[in-house]
């Protein structure tokens, strides 16, 4: 302690992220590949909620939390991206300090508030299927706004509470983030006082959410499975059980990088392995979602081919 006690803090103003560590060339290259992801996310996002917005058959808890899905996921892309992009270009690739923060916030908000909504989601599958009778009741309008308001103020409790640890974060001169953003793990890598209760912070708020939030996706697909394996006919089964493949599919891509990325004690002792997943949970499943609930929804097609066709909505 005496040792922390003697270093002479300094007040930083801006950080340098260091991003890809690449050639001038490829970062050029990187720029275009990254740019066209994150317009994929835009159009395939943006899509999705005027399709469910505008399409009356789509009026329903499920394309109603998926349209909230498809938000969250433009904006916390969007907090990531366009700075991402501009120091490809940029041979400084400065962020102030208030913008770092910012962008955590922000970033932390969508990201853990996406992780209540799909589990708020997966409770939605397990009344429609478990408790049809009770369904338009357990799940009204009121219930469903109530649910993804719950899943915003959750979301931004965790954020305030990490954002407010990352204030007391002190710099000894160094200033450089070994990343493409601002995420806390990366401050807490170039921090020179004692950062053991922020990494145990980062640790412990991590695993709650992931704990909480899986144990209502894991126990409402219990229950869905166990309905189900109760229909007599294999085509009915089928046809219950596909209602819930697209929120399966992005459960398991979301919550796999997360808790590769968070969850463990040791996710902040590779840089370069924490870039990657990054780079996919902050831009290739929101790029993927939209795809995943497009190609395997039928109401979704439908509503697609209704607009292809000039038939308009109804």
């Amino acid at each position: 302690m005496d040792k922390l006690s003697s270093r002479n803090y300094s007040e930083v103003t801006e950080f340098i992220l260091l991003g890809f560590r690449t050639a001038p060339k490829l970062q050029i290259l990187l720029f275009f590949v990254f740019l066209v992801i994150y317009m994929a996310i835009v159009v395939g996002n943006v899509s999705m909620v005027l399709f469910i917005s505008m399409d009356s058959k789509l009026q329903t808890p499920m394309y109603f939390f998926l349209r909230n899905l498809s938000c969250l996921d433009l904006c916390y892309s969007t907090v990531i991206a366009p700075k991402m992009l501009v120091n490809f270009l940029s041979s400084e690739k400065k962020i102030a300090y208030n913008e770092c923060l910012a962008q955590f916030f922000f970033f932390a908000l969508f990201a853990t508030t996406e992780a209540f909504l799909l589990s708020v989601m997966a409770f939605d599958r397990f009344s429609a299927i478990c408790s049809p009778l009770l369904y338009h009741v357990t799940m009204s309008h009121k219930v469903c706004v109530q649910l993804v308001t719950g899943s915003y103020v959750c979301g931004c409790i965790n954020s305030a509470i990490h954002t407010s640890f990352a204030l007391t974060l002190r710099f000894c001169g160094e200033h450089r983030l070994d990343h493409f953003f601002c995420d806390v793990s990366a401050l807490i890598e170039i921090s020179c006082a004692d950062t053991f209760v922020n990494e145990m912070v980062l640790f412990i708020l991590s695993a709650l959410i992931i704990i909480s939030t899986t144990t209502v996706i894991v126990v409402s697909y219990g229950y869905i499975l166990s309905t189900v394996l109760k229909i007599p006919s294999t085509q009915g089964r089928r046809k219950t059980f596909s209602t819930c493949g697209s929120h399966i599919a992005v459960v398991s891509i979301f919550y796999g990088t997360v808790f590769f990325m968070y969850a463990q004690p040791g996710a902040l002792s590779s840089p370069e392995q924490s870039k990657i997943v990054a780079v996919f949970y902050t831009l290739i499943i929101p790029m993927l979602n939209p795809l995943i609930y497009s190609l395997r929804n039928r109401d979704v097609k439908e509503a697609l081919k209704r607009i292809v066709c000039g038939k308009g909505f109804s």
